[in-house]
């Protein structure tokens, strides 16, 4: 899979956190890896000075440490987005 670093790609990620259990937010923070996950609270918080390529690729890497999958979801987009980024390599 490609990732298209644009404003709709972003809305797509963070719809999979809206479908979720998890909560996502953006604040400002000094984190040393641009975000944190309070897993017992199932919140998830971005830097929200990051851009917008930053924050797709955080997002990405917050769904793969996670460990979504595609049974976590109902519906069949959210499945398929999940598949297709699990398999996603991230090149820096």
């Amino acid at each position: 899979m490609t990732i298209k670093y644009t404003k709709n790609f972003l809305d797509k990620l963070e719809n999979l956190f809206a479908s979720s259990e998890y909560i996502l937010r953006y604040e400002k923070g000094n984190f040393k890896s641009g975000y944190c996950i309070l897993k017992e609270n199932k919140i998830v918080i971005i830097n929200k000075y990051y851009t917008l390529d930053g924050k797709i690729n955080t997002l990405i890497d917050i769904i793969k440490e996670i460990g979504f999958s595609t049974k976590d979801f109902s519906d069949k987009k959210l499945q398929d987005l999940i598949s297709e980024l699990q398999q996603t390599k991230l090149k820096l």
